[in-house]
């Protein structure tokens, strides 16, 4: 088979045969030579965008820097301007690679890669799904992502779809005939991995552990399963594995930049160091040591066309004690940065801690099937849950009680069913937000 996806990227300018090559001399730097080029991109990058982009040099007050830390910390709000008053000179839209972000956080924008970075971004894609066995231009994907409803839109995915060797399960309705008909295809098409969003690959789980089916008994082809852009849980994992039959496999990642972290074959969440410089700050803007929860900075290291220098992605993370600057490990991911509940004690507690506390409880005998928590006031929470039968009082009292306990009492809580929960235009699941 022709190496169609590796073709339409070269055919587009995207010299992939050259980002795999440096990705593989990067890969095989000892860890001397890795911290070395590592301090030498971050001061290329650095005194490129002082001397070529105007924007940064205005967010920077200055056209060199002396110390590292001293540079202001990017965010997405920095950002919310037109592309074109942030482009790198020598940049245009006729030589870069244009993209949106998914808005999860709130805050979606444009953003720009040089040819050669986006070149990279699938060099590193492709490097870190090799280790299990996955090949991007002949493996065949199941694709469990939303697609745009616009004709032109919709037509554009398809044909990035083929290209791609990959086949797409809308998920915007996840009703059982729609399941059942996900399933036909998994029993008629030779499907080598699954790659999509979590909650809707959890979701499809539960429907083939209702019909007792584990998946890789009716497509034998299947090797893996990469789950992103949603937390994955411990227990969803173990219900994936089972009814899959398959490695379940954790990436994190954002669309701007790369694969932020990608799980390796010893299990551990290893880090992107070869395309990105991964920092753990403080609210104050100061470098935590490994072990310390904070909010998850990001460089990228090669993108000329567009500055992501010191980027806050909106996430809060920890990186494992064991990380070295070769080899970093994200030992977890907590969550955004923007879905804090601020409760009437003054109280500050991630969005997801409600989600965790309820999930172990409201799926315990696999009624309900997905919720999403919305903070409507300081005390006041709202439910959204899609299940076979109503909530009963007492697995009501229960998450109330469990709430009370690792949290704090008093909080009211409205429990609404629905027959589907609204995902964003991409297919997204948002488990918590918060209007407070």
């Amino acid at each position: 088979m022709l190496p169609l996806f590796d073709l339409s990227l070269q055919f587009n300018g995207y010299p992939i045969e050259e980002a795999k090559a440096e990705l593989q001399k990067i890969t095989a730097f000892t860890a001397s030579e890795k911290e070395n080029f590592i301090e030498n991109k971050k001061k290329e990058i650095v005194s490129f965008h002082l001397n070529n982009n105007p924007f940064y040099q205005k967010l920077v007050g200055a056209k060199s820097f002396a110390n590292w830390n001293d540079l202001p910390i990017l965010n997405k709000q920095n950002l919310q301007q037109p592309l074109n008053e942030r482009l790198s000179h020598g940049y245009s839209l006729k030589n870069i690679y244009v993209g949106t972000t998914s808005g999860s956080s709130g805050d979606p924008f444009i953003f720009a890669r040089d040819k050669y970075t986006h070149a990279l971004f699938w060099a590193s894609t492709a490097y870190r799904y090799g280790g299990f066995g996955i090949d991007l231009n002949t493996s065949y994907q199941a694709r469990f992502y939303g697609i745009p409803m616009n004709f032109i839109g919709y037509q554009k995915e398809r044909i990035k779809d083929f290209l791609s060797n990959r086949f797409r399960l809308p998920i915007f309705d996840l009703s059982d005939p729609i399941l059942e008909r996900f399933l036909k295809h998994f029993r008629t098409k030779k499907f080598d991995y699954i790659n999509g969003y979590t909650s809707s690959i959890v979701l499809f789980a539960k429907f083939l552990q209702q019909k007792n089916i584990v998946l890789k008994d009716v497509c034998p082809s299947l090797k893996a399963c990469m789950v992103t852009s949603e937390m994955l849980f411990e227990e969803d994992k173990i219900l994936l594995q089972k009814q899959l039959g398959i490695r379940i496999i954790n990436e994190y990642g954002a669309s701007e930049l790369d694969l932020i972290a990608f799980q390796n074959p010893e299990e551990e969440w290893q880090v992107n160091a070869e395309t990105l410089f991964v920092e753990i700050l403080d609210d104050d803007g100061a470098v935590l040591p490994y072990g310390t929860r904070g909010r998850i900075v990001i460089t990228s290291l090669f993108n000329k066309a567009h500055p992501f220098i010191r980027y806050d992605i909106g996430d809060i993370g920890v990186l494992d004690k064991k990380s070295t600057v070769q080899k970093p490990i994200l030992k977890q991911l907590i969550g955004r940065s923007n879905d804090i509940a601020v409760l009437p004690s003054g109280k500050k507690a991630p969005g997801l801690t409600f989600y965790y506390i309820t999930k172990s409880i409201i799926e315990d005998d696999g009624n309900v099937k997905e919720f999403t928590i919305k903070q409507l006031k300081t005390d006041t929470f709202e439910i959204k849950y899609v299940s076979d039968t109503v909530l009963s009082q007492s697995q009501i009292k229960k998450i109330e009680s469990a709430i009370a306990l690792y949290l704090e009492p008093n909080l009211t809580f409205r429990f609404i069913r629905k027959d589907f929960l609204k995902r964003n235009k991409r297919g997204k699941l948002k488990q918590f937000k918060s209007m407070v």
